[in-house]
């Protein structure tokens, strides 16, 4: 009767275990194949991959439980058809998920193993089949093949990808490193378990080795969601450069609007108003004081419209007029040179940080243009004191100027709206001088981006591309 209880306890406490287990993966199976029918079609075959491995290692390990064999006799022979296709799809599926974690690799010899591995998989399942037909008279071939040929099949592909992951993981794939530590508790648990198991006159139950393929499974599932994650990230990217494609359209095409206009009207305005700023020139020379202070103002107000066409112009029209090798460093000092004195007005500093030999191909006058918006939009920013710092340096084929402020700062709608017409946050301005600023850096094969926070100040990041010293 004692005999009776500890063979009982030993089913519960052991092999029914095993039945838990499986179960679990095989549930687990369930769920992931009913998810990777809503997946993108990258993702579906990873995650229907995942599915046939874990559903067959389910059915292998409570095929292999005692508590199992218990209940449905051992005599039984259906159940071997089970244990045949849990066992030959896992070997190809196992074999093709690790082809799109990690490729064909040499010679597509991953591919290949593959390939074959369907075949022999199908040529073993349809021996279980004739095996059965002919009342398990083809036993002796069956075994041979299911068996005998298996085994040594399995622990070389094991061997194969195990030693492909190593090879991957040394080379710094976050993958290859989950991938291999995975299978390394899985192989480890399983060594040690065979040493106690041979050491012990075969006395010994083999129970952790499934524990360690659970860890195996488990390093494939986080790798498919690291996948999972890289797509998001890549749908968030994506987006952001849509939006971001969208900005830029939008603004092209308002540029191009106020281009055709500046082209079609400037030359025309600028005449009448040098006319008129002439004879108002004339007029003031014979005229008492109050009128001619009256006159002054009307033609400082015509200097300003002059002012305000001409960024029309170099808008519409901003090709470089004579393309030389400049020395960024030089005209970024002139520029700081001629912004000195508003800077002081202003309470602010200018520090420039320059690299030498930094050379760049562009017209210098639109340069120093250029510059000098961006660094006085800078200086304005600051309603006291403060600081405006110009750094340059060269970053592969480019040159990268960093002119940053510690200003007021920009809301994000606000930074998203910089360079469009009109668009400006001093009060008198026109938003005229930045676009031009970036007309003349497009121009010149560069580009500008603005970075920054509402009360902190903003950077001005503008790239140019770098000739040989």
């Amino acid at each position: 009767m004692s005999g009776n209880n500890e063979l009982l306890n030993y089913y519960l406490n052991e092999a029914l275990m095993d039945l838990v287990i499986g179960g679990s993966l095989i549930f687990a199976a369930v769920i992931l194949g009913i998810c990777a029918m809503f997946l993108k079609k990258n993702l579906f075959a990873s995650g229907f991959l995942l599915m046939l491995i874990m559903l067959s290692s389910g059915v292998l390990i409570i095929y292999y439980s005692p508590y199992f064999s218990l209940l449905v006799g051992q005599k039984e022979r259906w159940k071997d058809i089970f244990f045949d296709l849990a066992l030959f799809t896992l070997l190809p599926s196992f074999t093709f998920y690790f082809e799109k974690l990690f490729g064909s690799g040499r010679h597509r010899l991953v591919t290949k193993l593959r390939k074959f591995q369907i075949g022999y998989s199908l040529l073993c399942i349809s021996l279980s089949l004739l095996n059965i037909l002919s009342s398990y008279h083809l036993n002796g071939i069956y075994n041979i093949f299911t068996i005998y040929i298996t085994g040594i099949l399995m622990m070389l592909q094991f061997v194969f990808l195990l030693t492909l992951a190593v090879r991957y993981a040394v080379r710094h794939n976050v993958e290859a490193i989950i991938f291999t530590s995975g299978f390394a508790a899985f192989a480890m648990t399983a060594l040690i378990e065979l040493l106690i198991f041979y050491t012990s006159g075969e006395r010994y139950y083999l129970y952790w080795w499934k524990w360690g393929f659970v860890a195996f499974l488990i390093s494939l599932i986080v790798i498919l969601g690291r996948q999972f994650a890289k797509t998001h990230e890549q749908v968030v990217e994506y987006s952001k450069e849509l939006e971001k494609f969208n900005n830029d359209l939008q603004r092209s095409e308002k540029m191009e609007i106020i281009s055709e206009l500046a082209a079609s009207v400037a030359h025309e305005v600028r005449n009448p108003l040098q006319v008129t700023r002439g004879f108002l020139q004339i007029i003031g020379d014979g005229s008492d004081s109050k009128q001619k202070e009256y006159l002054q103002l009307a033609i400082s107000e015509l200097d300003r419209a002059v002012h305000i066409i001409n960024d029309f112009l170099t808008f519409a029209k901003p090709e470089m007029d004579k393309v030389d090798r400049v020395n960024l460093g030089g005209e970024l000092r002139h520029v700081a040179g001629i912004l000195l004195p508003l800077a002081q007005t202003q309470g602010c500093r200018i520090e420039l940080h320059l690299e030498e030999e930094l050379y760049v191909k562009v017209s210098a006058p639109k340069l120093k243009q250029a510059f000098i918006n961006v660094v006085k939009n800078g200086i304005e920013a600051h309603k006291d004191s403060g600081l405006v710092t110009i750094v340059a340096w060269k970053s592969g084929n480019f040159v990268i100027v960093s002119i940053r402020d510690k200003g007021e700062g920009m809301t994000a709608s606000e930074l998203a709206r910089l360079g469009e017409p009109y668009f400006s946050n001093k009060t008198k301005g026109t938003g005229l001088g930045l676009m031009v600023s970036f007309r003349i850096i497009e121009a010149m094969e560069g580009s500008i981006e603005f970075q920054s926070t509402k009360g902190k100040g903003t950077e001005a990041i503008i790239k140019l591309p770098a000739v040989r010293s």
